[in-house]
């Protein structure tokens, strides 16, 4: 289920300090991320319905920044921060990566608690420190909202605890799907979503530390306009980007040349860059042709204190605007793992 067509209208800033857009609402593991860079007494943190809201943002100058989830350390890319970036209309050329952030994420399972038995409730009380395990019955719940990534990141325990009749419902993000449950009066609607969710929302914990796999990471984009004022976080990374830094690049290649996309992804390795990620989508351009998304990291050795990573930056891309239909480079930033 697509849960990003289209748009909400972007809400205004009030003014008071910079604003900084999310994917809300407020409570979403976004706004914990986007908390964890831009502290509440410097930013006014905006929560936006959707992904493309973000960028819209950040694009009307409504915000100086955006916060937008690019990847799982489970369930991979969030292709719809892959199709904003793609950029189709040619929207957000004025926007660009300009930091990252990571969040350790814990799934919780929420909902309405059934009045349980007396032996249920002794059972529930001994289980309450208890992870990936129920902590009340389940055989109440008819209806799962969660965003796509949680329910990807979180399939064995529905899996095995759920009934295999659930309808599973997709909604714009985590805190949202708790939303959707909690305004559901017969109190049959659950949700995967987040710790902070129950407290916004008053749902009962049914389940923590739902997820897959303990080392669950969602990394996020920090995103700003090129050539903007500088801000304090801009400022702090000019310190450190020389030594440590990522780049993410989109291209297209001839489609049928033989080789033409290791020709493209060579280029960087004759400049010494490591790639960290690539991903892809398709183009629109021509049939099962695709838009490629490289990100790469620049790191002077300890060793060679006369290393120039920006020059071997230009290298790369000189290299690829050589051997690519079209390319663009999305931005830079001081890497943070």
């Amino acid at each position: 289920m697509d849960t990003e067509q289209g748009h909400g209208p972007v809400p205004q800033s009030q003014g008071k300090h910079p604003a900084v857009a999310f994917l809300g609402p407020v409570s979403s593991y976004t706004h914990q991320a986007a908390k964890s860079v831009f502290p509440g007494d410097e930013w006014e943190l905006l929560p936006v319905a959707t992904i493309k809201d973000v960028f819209e943002a950040v694009r009307l100058g409504r915000a100086a920044f955006g916060v937008t989830p690019f990847e799982n350390s489970t369930h991979g890319p969030v292709t719809f921060t892959l199709a904003a970036l793609a950029d189709r209309d040619g929207a957000y050329g004025s926007l660009t990566v300009c930091d990252e952030v990571y969040l350790a994420v814990h799934h919780y399972l929420l909902g309405r608690r059934q009045k349980p038995a007396v032996e249920d409730e002794k059972n529930e009380k001994s289980q309450e420190d208890r992870k990936g395990v129920p902590l009340a019955r389940l055989d109440h719940i008819a209806r799962l909202y969660s965003h796509p990534q949680g329910f990807g990141q979180t399939t064995a325990f529905v899996r095995a605890h759920l009934a295999p009749g659930v309808e599973t419902i997709d909604a714009s993000s985590t805190s949202r799907a708790a939303e959707l449950a909690a305004a559901d009066p017969t109190g049959t609607s659950a949700a995967i979503s987040s710790a902070l969710a129950a407290e916004t929302t008053g749902l009962d914990v049914l389940a923590r530390c739902i997820e897959d796999r303990a080392d669950n990471t969602t990394r996020f984009y920090v995103l700003g306009m090129k050539g903007a004022t500088e801000t304090k976080i801009q400022k702090t990374q000019k310190k450190t980007i020389q030594d440590q830094s990522k780049s993410l690049v989109s291209f297209t290649v001839p489609h049928r040349s033989p080789g033409a996309l290791a020709d493209a992804l060579d280029c960087f390795r004759r400049a010494g860059l490591n790639l960290t990620s690539i991903n892809s989508l398709p183009s629109l351009v021509q049939p099962f042709q695709y838009l490629f998304f490289v990100e790469f990291a620049a790191d002077r050795p300890a060793d060679k204190t006369d290393d120039d990573p920006d020059q071997r930056i230009r290298q790369a891309l000189a290299g690829l605007a050589d051997v690519a239909e079209t390319w663009r480079l999305l931005g830079t930033w001081t890497k943070r793992d």
